[in-house]
């Protein structure tokens, strides 16, 4: 179907002889091209270039215009986002604009090596020679053009509605195009660029302030506010308020005329899934599953003992046998006999030994007590086993005390191993009697214990959450009004005593000469620094161990409970929470303020900090500009205003503008302010319209024009617009 359209449009690039011109209305926004003495221009598209990567084949596209959406899958655009031949309304990337101009006499039916047809492109008003000079050397030299004219779109837009009875031959075109807004007076039909004055706000700044906006309004939002949308947006539902000031008191205000000019824009929403609380027989049900799950997990693990208990009674029954063996051969000859079983002597066997029982006896829950020699004469079995200890150093050898101090080091560590294990007998003694009195008091009274422990899982769940809060706290500051509390609150007592010994040095360090590391004393100041007292933030947190307790509890005897995930809460406490869920009160977009806020800046620039005058000053200024000082010129001018553009089809445009011009002007002048029959094609009809003439040609230069006269040539270069 490519191939077929291809060949129609170069059988009507055919039909046109050499002498038609080819009009360009080569604007910021829209590139337009066609044939001169038609309505209506052959191809339009996004005056814009991108070149993504093919996500299969690696390569790079060159796409000029919009991207089809549903080809957005098969490139990578992250990595080359459109570009514009544009700075502001002047061009200068003309690689980028190379490209546009192949795919439009492409798309025109031109691909031959060279374009045989004069061209009329348009540029804005005073375009720098460097940019117009450009232009005219890549038509020359790349394309082959036989004569090139320029002309500004605003006053084809003009003479075209001339043309047609809407404006007069004295007045001023108002142009608020994509990028800048110019306006240009006419005198005699013809531009006075002397009185032209220009400004750099347009139709992107308005579309851009509304997605700024929007965005900040609804953040949660932001990804689908892209420019396509916003520019959308702005042209459904924006429009130009009469008075700023009262719109804005009307919306502050509530008004009923304010609700009825709000707009809505209703972004999908899937309602979450309502959560209904669990009946009385699920609950049953999903006890009777942990039930059943816990029973299947016991008897693995208790399956898992017994074998864990066999392994380790075959292992001691092969040791003692190997014991028994290793007595009745000789002293000499145990390391050779030990030699094939891992073992080096007796000793490390017997060792060996003593370690599988006292397995053997935890495994099988026996009570952990040491042998009951030790236990009866301790000291005889300590002179057994560390024969050097209460020996004098005086008459033992170097060997000798070495061994002596790792007889002792071995006797602390065995000392204080059995002491831990006294400790966890007492504190497991400790708890079998606390459990046995909480299960009395519960068979005595169930739901008057139930309530105490949900109360008691409730305060520590408090302290837990506190403490958290305190850790995680971000202010720096005690004053913080959010229910926050300072940096120095959230530390704990050994830093505070760290900070206060650097304040305290460093207080005495400000008084005088600087003696610090004169005396012994100032270098304790280090180890009392170094020293760590942190043991509270070291150490397991005992609120934590009851809190797990606590619920571990109540998940066995209230079917009920379910235990409270962190963040849960601040929010049963009365805090408001930080995040909560979306609503769909959450995905409606509500348009009121920035339906005529946004527009506002074509005639306030200052709201987004742009430093330059509106709309209804221009007009003004240009009167100021011309040269003549008549008093009936200047009523001529302000009788016949042309709004052209894109933005001039904003609702409430041309009142607004007539108000504002009647503001600067003397009391009576006549003032009329009319729209452009079509403010977007105007420009390329009129254009199209200039072309047609029969004097077109007088009005282009050709190739050897620009390479006899030059750049300074084309600086003072003007077509005559009364021609058309």
């Amino acid at each position: 179907m490519a191939f077929v359209s291809r060949i129609r449009r170069q059988s009507d690039y055919n039909t046109y002889p050499s002498s038609i011109p080819i009009v360009i209305d080569n604007g910021a926004s829209y590139f337009r091209i066609g044939w001169a003495g038609e309505t209506e221009p052959r191809v339009v598209f996004r005056n814009i270039v991108q070149r993504p990567r093919h996500k299969a084949t690696g390569e790079t596209v060159t796409i000029v215009g919009d991207l089809d959406p549903s080809m957005m899958k098969y490139f990578d655009c992250t990595r080359s986002g459109p570009r514009s031949p544009f700075d502001s309304n002047v061009v200068y990337q003309f690689e980028i604009m190379e490209y546009i101009l192949d795919y439009a006499f492409d798309r025109l039916g031109a691909n031959g090596s060279g374009i045989d047809h004069p061209i009329l492109i348009t540029e804005c008003a005073c375009n720098p020679v460097q940019s117009r000079s450009k232009m005219a050397e890549l038509l020359f030299e790349t394309y082959g053009v036989p004569a090139v004219a320029f002309g500004v779109d605003a006053a084809f837009s003009y003479k075209y509605n001339q043309l047609h009875g809407i404006c007069k031959k004295d007045g001023i075109v108002l142009c608020p195009g994509f990028t800048t807004t110019h306006s240009i007076p006419f005198v005699d039909g013809e531009p006075i660029y002397k009185g032209s004055s220009r400004t750099n706000i347009g139709g992107y700044h308005v579309t851009d302030y509304l997605k700024q906006l929007l965005s900040l309004k609804y953040p949660f939002h932001s990804s689908r506010f892209t420019w396509e949308k916003a520019e959308d947006l702005k042209l459904e539902h924006c429009y130009i308020a009469p008075d700023y000031a009262s719109e804005i008191r009307l919306f502050q205000e509530g008004r009923k005329e304010a609700e009825e000019k709000t707009r809505y824009w209703q972004l999908p929403w899937i309602p979450p899934p309502t959560e209904v609380p669990p009946s009385e027989e699920e609950i049953a049900r999903k006890a009777a599953i942990r039930e059943k799950q816990g029973q299947r997990l016991r008897e693995m693990a208790e399956a898992k003992r017994v074998s864990k208990i066999n392994d380790m009674e075959n292992q001691l029954i092969s040791l003692r046998f190997l014991l028994k063996q290793v007595d009745q051969v000789e002293e000499d000859d145990i390391p050779t006999f030990l030699s094939d079983t891992g073992y080096a002597s007796r000793q490390e066997l017997e060792s060996t030994i003593t370690k599988v029982t006292q397995s053997l006896r935890k495994a099988r829950g026996e009570p952990k007590n040491e042998p009951a020699e030790y236990e009866e004469n301790p000291d005889s079995l300590n002179n057994e086993k560390y024969p050097l200890m209460n020996v004098p150093d005086d008459i033992l050898t170097p060997e000798q005390l070495k061994d002596k101090k790792r007889q002792m080091f071995l006797k602390t560590t065995a000392e204080g191993r059995l002491r831990a294990r006294q400790k966890r007998n007492e504190e497991e003694l400790e708890k079998e009697k606390r459990n046995q009195l909480e299960e009395e008091r519960r068979r005595e009274n169930p739901e008057s214990y139930l309530e105490e422990l949900q109360a008691q899982y409730k305060e520590v769940l408090e302290r837990v959450e506190q403490k958290k809060r305190l850790k995680t706290n971000g202010s720096s500051n005690g004053n913080n009004k959010s229910g926050g509390v300072g940096r120095g609150e959230r530390l704990s007592a050994a830093q505070r005593e760290r900070m206060r010994l650097l304040t305290t040095a460093a207080f005495d360090r400000g008084k005088g000469e600087d003696t610090f590391g004169s005396r012994d004393e100032d270098w304790q100041l280090y180890k009392l620094m170094s020293k760590d007292n942190d043991d509270d933030d070291e150490q397991p947190d005992s609120d934590e161990a009851e809190l797990a307790r606590l619920s571990s509890r109540l998940q066995e005897i209230d079917p009920t409970f379910v235990q409270k995930v962190e963040g849960e809460l601040s929010q049963t406490s009365g805090e408001v929470p930080r995040v909560r869920p979306l609503t769909e009160e959450d995905y409606k977009i509500v348009i009121g303020i920035e339906r005529f806020r946004c527009p506002e800046i074509l005639f306030h620039p200052n709201l987004i900090g742009i430093d330059q005058v509106g709309l209804d000053e221009m007009a003004g200024i240009s009167i100021r500009r011309l040269p003549h000082d008549e008093k009936e010129l200047e009523e001529r001018l302000t009788s016949s205003i042309l709004m052209t553009g894109g933005c001039s089809l904003l609702p409430g445009m041309n009142e607004r503008l007539e108000c504002g011009i009647r503001m600067i002007r003397p009391c009576g002048s006549p003032i009329n302010v009319v729209r452009a029959m079509d403010p977007v094609l105007d420009a390329w009809r009129g254009a199209s319209a200039f072309a047609a003439n029969l004097n077109f040609l007088g009005n282009a230069f050709t190739k050897m024009d620009y390479d006899e006269k030059g750049e300074d040539w084309l600086r003072n270069y003007q077509i005559r617009y009364n021609y058309l």
